[in-house]
């Protein structure tokens, strides 16, 4: 319930409804952050400011990550970017929150001393009491909470899709990757009880959502915190009775905690799509060892022949950190090996740099930038040559897809629409003569393959209407203050944070 204090910094003082911007960088935790602070603020009397806004709006909030080695500075350049806006904006307010706010707190304020507030990772529900506080007070509110204050799916929540959205079935890590600094600004790991998880899934798929993301960042290790090592399996398997849910994904996992119990439940629950992100960060176990990282190659490739032995049209990307402190030549080429044995169908690669407060940004031997990019273009050369052949191997299938908002760049000088094979490719198809809407299901036959896309550039076989379809047309006609139409209406804009599939965003960070 949100209180009339709370409503009051949202109108300014001549009755003008506020507006806010939200910026967020990093990983899907930040990004389904960042729909529970829209919920907040916008349940709070605060309405969103249009597109392209760019610091423009009345509260501009910046969601951020520390896991990058130059990510206080891309902030603080944003932030002094936007220091004589405010100067001339009388009542203009800047927040800052997420990973990188719980790490550096009081020192914000310090170095940009024109920000109004600075929240952490465990109190984003307190953002618009700390905003009027700011303002009523004018000063500074800084308030970074030690531990977690209401789990975020207890918050409001202005989801970005009308038929995709995540999950949260746990929050923290109980991981000490030595590259990592999450599990120090998330903390333990903490996990929802079954029930109010299928209770929110069931209410989301009232609204008309017909795919779901899991989201944790360790996800199957769900159930270390309630005491049931199975639970994430039964998790999954729950997930597939829910009538109306077609898809069910989840992200990210971690090979310690990837039992066989879960490759089970992936195989035998419909709705599971045939797609897994499974990070490796490294195929050395000398690097791994290093990196505290509990497993070693044959356990992660044998992780992956089983799932391909139960789910033969499975999908597999994976996360690579090349150049880690101590790597050597015989080091990276056993990375190479892992990647020709696992035949992933997308990699993301990332080429270490020192995260502040990690372990690893005190390791002797950091690797020079020129052999790290060396080896990188390497890597990153494998996995396109392995992507395109995987990718050959999809043309003549007949794929149904998820119609995508946003997702293809091209679509509108291509005159096409894009959408999600169930394995999470990425599908480019001829808009057929029915009009489609994201959220519906178009079947195809695929007839063309690149390294990072499909293309099926016959006739649409099939346009399947969906009640997801139809939430997205309500939503869009409701922004456009019309009521929703019979017909199908075309593709909209891409949107911000909109919680596509796995992989897309769900692996910024390189640290699961």
């Amino acid at each position: 319930m949100t209180s009339s204090s709370d409503r009051a910094g949202a109108v300014d003082e001549v009755g003008v409804t506020r507006s806010y911007e939200i910026r967020t960088y990093g990983c899907q935790m930040n990004v389904h952050d960042s729909e529970r602070l829209a919920g907040l603020l916008e349940d709070a009397g605060y309405v969103r400011a249009p597109e392209g806004s760019d610091g423009e709006a009345d509260v501009v909030v910046f969601n951020t990550c520390a896991v990058r080695e130059n990510a206080d500075n891309k902030l603080y350049g944003n932030l002094g970017h936007l220091a004589p806006r405010k100067a001339g904006r009388p009542g203009m307010q800047i927040a800052v929150g997420g990973c990188l706010a719980q790490k550096d707190r009081d020192t914000i304020v310090k170095k940009a001393p024109w920000v109004d507030v600075v929240f952490g990772t465990h109190n984003i529900g307190k953002l618009p009491v700390l905003l009027e506080r700011a303002r009523v007070q004018e000063e500074a509110q800084v308030e970074i909470a030690e531990s977690l204050e209401a789990f975020p799916s207890t918050l409001p929540t202005r989801r970005e899709s009308a038929y995709a959205a995540w999950v949260s079935i746990s929050v923290g890590c109980n991981n000490t990757c030595t590259f990592c600094i999450v599990p120090a600004l998330r903390g333990k790991e903490k996990d929802r009880r079954p029930g109010d998880i299928l209770a929110e899934i069931e209410a989301l798929v009232a609204e008309g959502v017909s795919e779901i993301t899991l989201l944790g960042q360790n996800v199957n290790a769900y159930g270390s915190d309630i005491g049931d090592r199975e639970a994430f399996s039964k998790l999954l398997r729950a997930c597939g009775k829910i009538e109306g849910l077609e898809r069910v994904r989840f992200t990210s996992p971690h090979p310690r905690d990837f039992t066989d119990d879960v490759i089970a439940a992936m195989a035998e629950t419909p709705n599971v799509m045939p797609q897994l992100h499974m990070p490796l960060q490294s195929g050395s176990d000398t690097v791994l060892k290093a990196m505290r990282r509990s497993y070693r190659q044959e356990r992660y490739l044998g992780i992956i022949e089983k799932v391909r032995a139960a789910i033969p049209h499975a999908a597999i990307s994976t996360d690579i950190i090349v150049g880690f402190p101590g790597e050597t030549d015989e080091d990276f080429e056993q990375t190479l090996h892992v990647v020709r044995e696992a035949r992933f169908a997308q990699a993301f690669t990332f080429q270490y740099s020192k995260r502040p407060g990690t372990p690893a940004a005190e390791m002797d031997g950091q690797i020079p930038k020129k052999v790290v990019q060396e080896r990188y273009e390497r890597l990153v050369a494998l996995q396109e040559e392995i992507s395109w052949e995987e990718n050959k191997k999809q043309v003549g299938r007949t794929l149904e897809l998820m119609v995508a908002e946003g997702e293809g760049r091209k679509d509108d000088t291509t005159h096409r629409l894009s959408g999600r094979a169930p394995d999470n490719r990425l599908v480019h198809f001829t808009k057929p003569d029915q009009a489609v809407r994201p959220g519906d299901v178009v079947t195809v036959e695929i007839t063309y393959a690149a390294p990072h896309h499909l293309l099926a550039e016959g006739p649409v076989l099939d346009v399947r209407r969906t009640r997801a379809g139809d939430a997205w047309e309500k939503r869009n006609a409701e922004k456009m203050g019309k009521p929703a139409q019979p017909t199908g209406v075309l593709l909209g804009l891409p949107k911000i944070g909109v919680p596509e599939p796995l992989p897309v965003a769900a692996t910024g960070c390189g640290c699961d």
